[in-house]
This record gives structure tokens, C-alpha cells and sequence, in this order.
């Protein structure tokens, strides 16, 4: 892994800095609780807790809350393969689809294996100087084990013109 990725891995795992990006850029998913506890170059584990601030009408967690804490376990890997690149690589999320399986009423895991699909979409885009889109793939568990969600969100990724 390169030096910038490393560098990455650093921030996302230091208990003060990650935690305050989520504060001031993402306040929504800080305040449902959702957190990265795993992160490496090929995977990222997201939860968010059912609690008063995640919750629905239904007692269980809202399922924005569920989307958020998906999104960002393949967003924090899109995050560490762009981080400090030259050229600066643009990433938006362009789709989502998802489907519920059961009710989320304790904590949530979503797992994301697809960093190295994710690093290779981008180097794609880098080579070629065209945008380029994947498809990814999040999975939602409750503590038992049982499949909650399951959300694919499309990533779009391109290299920012430089302004040279």
C-alpha cells in the first residue's frame, strides 16, 4: 500500500480526527452514531446503533439511517483510494438500490469487500481520462448475524481537469 493510502488509514483509525470530519461533514450520520470500526485497503465495516436519534416510528432504525452507514462503508474506501491523488479525482454517488430483510433493532453492521474493485475503477478512469462508474455492493447484519439490508451503490469517478 502507498504512503498516501497509509496515510489515510491513519486518520479514519485515530480517535479524535474521524470522528470530528463526521461532526462537521457528515453531522447526520455523527449524531445516528454511525461509525467505522474496520477499515483496510480491500474492506470496511460500518455500524449504526437503533437508538433514539436512528429510530422510526416502527421501532426500529429509520431506514436512512441504514442507507448512510451503507453508504459510507463503501464511500470511506472510495475516500482512501482517491486520497491526496494527482490528479485530484472527483467521486459521486450516482445510484442506490437496496432491499430491507428484516427490522434493525440493535446495532447494524455493513461490510463492504470491495476496496480493490474500487481502486481498480479509478486507476481505469485515471488511464483513459474518462469517467468511469461501479457498482458496489454493501451488507447489513444485525448481532445475530441475519441479514438485514442490502444496498449496491453506484460510484462515479473521474480525474479533475487541472486548472494549469
Amino acid at each position: 500500500m502507498n504512503s498516501s493510502k497509509d496515510q489515510f488509514l491513519q486518520l479514519v483509525r485515530h480517535r479524535v480526527k474521524f470522528p470530528l470530519f463526521l461532526l462537521t461533514k457528515l453531522p447526520a450520520a455523527y449524531f445516528s452514531g454511525v461509525r467505522v470500526t474496520q477499515i483496510e485497503e480491500d474492506k470496511a465495516v460500518v455500524t449504526v446503533p437503533y437508538k433514539w436519534f436512528s429510530q422510526n416510528p416502527f421501532k426500529s432504525t429509520y431506514f436512512a439511517c441504514l442507507a448512510m452507514a451503507a453508504e459510507l462503508s463503501t464511500g470511506v474506501l472510495a475516500m482512501m483510494h482517491t486520497y491526496k491523488s494527482n490528479p485530484a479525482i472527483s467521486m459521486l454517488v450516482t445510484g442506490l438500490e437496496a432491499a430491507y430483510f428484516k427490522k434493525a433493532t440493535g446495532i447494524t453492521t455493513f461490510t463492504c469487500g470491495q476496496g480493490l474493485d474500487i481502486n481498480q475503477t479509478i486507476e481505469d478512469a485515471l488511464a483513459c481520462g474518462e469517467g468511469r462508474t461501479i457498482k458496489i455492493k454493501s451488507t447489513g447484519k444485525n448481532e445475530d448475524g441475519e441479514l438485514v439490508a442490502e444496498f449496491f451503490i453506484t460510484w462515479s469517478f473521474k480525474a479533475k481537469k487541472s486548472l494549469a
